[in-house]
């Protein structure tokens, strides 16, 4: 069993499925026998709301918590929510990000702007983002609504050598109704083979 502790976050915006992800990246590490601590979701959970999930599995998990400079992977459902939690991840880790944007209140009511450029502003900071259209590959899966899972799915491409896919994909039989398993299947495995 792997001694060392894997930190993961999970940010978006309320509705874009942060909870589930974390129940299913949790579920993927209990089926491996690993200790396992998850946060209740950070912020506000309705539409539009910043939402933050953390998730920790090792041999010995005593707490929950990130904190900054500690995620080994954020997934990111939303690109300002990525900008957002930035500071979180060390500096070997991975943020995998939609390029879905979502404008919060202050843009919506024109006091702000979008910030331009995220994915730009990541990638100068010498962090390995990968990108997809993540919301596009669910619909094209069958669901607007399983964006998370795609980018569930590249996380497991790229945890192959430690993580084989069938744990991931039993996790979803067990977690997804089975009328929406097919379409969420679809997703994760469109992302699966994005990378």
């Amino acid at each position: 069993m792997n001694t060392k502790v894997t930190n993961m976050m999970m940010v978006g915006v309320g509705g874009q499925g942060s909870l589930l992800a974390s129940r299913i990246l949790g579920g993927v590490a209990l089926k491996l026998n690993y200790d396992v601590k998850a946060s209740e979701v950070h912020g506000m959970s309705q539409r539009g709301g910043s939402v933050v999930t953390y998730l920790k599995y090792g041999e010995k998990v005593y707490s929950p918590v990130i904190c900054r400079g500690e995620a080994d992977f954020i997934l990111a459902f939303e690109q300002l929510e990525a900008l957002r939690w930035l500071p979180y991840l060390k500096k070997n880790g991975v943020i995998i990000m939609s390029t879905h944007k979502v404008n919060p209140a202050p843009v919506i009511t024109g006091a702000m702007e979008y910030p331009k450029d995220i994915s730009k502003t990541i990638e100068n900071t010498g962090i390995r983002l990968i990108e997809a259209d993540a919301f596009s590959l669910a619909v094209q899966a069958g669901t607007d609504k399983a964006a998370n899972v795609v980018i569930i799915g590249i996380l497991a491409k790229l945890m192959k050598d430690e993580i084989d896919k069938d744990i991931y994909i039993d996790v979803l039989r067990e977690q997804i109704n089975p009328r929406f398993f097919d379409a969420n299947l679809a997703a994760f495995n469109s992302g699966y083979n994005f990378i």
